[in-house]
Order: C-alpha cells, then sequence, then structure tokens
C-alpha cells in the first residue's frame, strides 16, 4: 500500500486568504458604472465583493434609482476618479455619452471601457470626434469589454466585464491562459 503524501503548504498568500486563514488585502480601487442599467446593477454588486468601492455615476436623477447597500450613487465623476478608478459605460445610446467619456478620458482612471458587441458601429467615436477628443485619446476607450464567454443576460454581462477588469489589473489574458 502506497502512503499519499499531502502536498506542502502553498507559500502563496493569496490561498490563505482563498481558504479564509487570512484576511482579504485591503484594496483601494473603484469602479465606477456610467448609467443606471440592469447591467450596472450587477456589477456594482458584484464589485463590492471583489474589493471595488462600487460608485454609480447617473447624470439624470430621474434614472438614479436606490442602489445596493455600500454603492455610492453621484451625478458626475466628482471625487471618484483617480488612478486606481476602473469605468464601464453600461449604455452607448446616451446623450450624455460623448461628454462623459471626455471627462473620464481628461482623468487619471486607469482603465476606460463602453459595453457593446464588436459587430455593431461604436456609438463613442463620433460623439468624441464631435467634442473635438483626439483620435489618441479616443482610441483608449476599451471596447468591446470583458472576457468572451457569450454573456446574454446582465448579471452574466458584469461577470464577464469584472473578470475582464481584474484580469487587465493584474496583467493577465484572461480566459483559461494561465
Amino acid at each position: 500500500m502506497t502512503e499519499q503524501r499531502h502536498p506542502e503548504p502553498d507559500p502563496d498568500p493569496a490561498c490563505d486568504v482563498a481558504h479564509g486563514a487570512a484576511p482579504a488585502p485591503v484594496v483601494s480601487r473603484t469602479l465606477v458604472a456610467v448609467f443606471a442599467s440592469p447591467v450596472a446593477d450587477f456589477l456594482l454588486r458584484y464589485a463590492g465583493d471583489a474589493g471595488f468601492r462600487p460608485v454609480l455615476v447617473e447624470p439624470d436623477a430621474g434614472r438614479a434609482h436606490p442602489a445596493e447597500a455600500g454603492v455610492t450613487v453621484a451625478s458626475s465623476f466628482d471625487g471618484y476618479l483617480d488612478d486606481a478608478t476602473d469605468i464601464v459605460v453600461t449604455d452607448h445610446h446616451r446623450p450624455e455619452l460623448g461628454p462623459l467619456l471626455r471627462d473620464a478620458l481628461a482623468s487619471p482612471a486607469r482603465w476606460v471601457g463602453i459595453m457593446g458587441k464588436p459587430r455593431h458601429p461604436a456609438p463613442h467615436i463620433p460623439a468624441l470626434a464631435a467634442l473635438g477628443v483626439p483620435d489618441a485619446e479616443i482610441s483608449r476607450v476599451h471596447r468591446p469589454i470583458g472576457l468572451n464567454i457569450g454573456s446574454h443576460a446582465p448579471a452574466e454581462i458584469a461577470l464577464a466585464t469584472l473578470a475582464g477588469l481584474i484580469a487587465d489589473r493584474n496583467g493577465r489574458p484572461g480566459g483559461f491562459a494561465f
């Protein structure tokens, strides 16, 4: 009979966190979802659990709705953008799209992206060009965003988006490449 040996403990501190043996590290990152939408609701709910400070920016007070506990609701970016902030625009049909993206690109935000299917025209490009935003800045807007998992429902889109942000932040390709 062969004796089974347990592997040596993993020296990776993330393993201790995953097993509940150590607290999760304190993070100071922010996820700003722009525009109230079903995807934004899920994205912000999951973001809090993933260590982000979740913020909804909804410039139309009539569309802003009571948020999940812990989600900040604001009408503008004021005070929420720094180099540890990721911005996800969740509706590309809003008239405020151009000005909000222009302001996001002018900020120190780490990452700016907009949801949309790659086979459809990207409405942010003409909206930003009309505001005089240079092509080099426009090209900083990520589209499509998230991991390509074939998501369709708002919760799936939010999960794919958040997974993509975490992979990007950690310098990983996402998917199953390790």
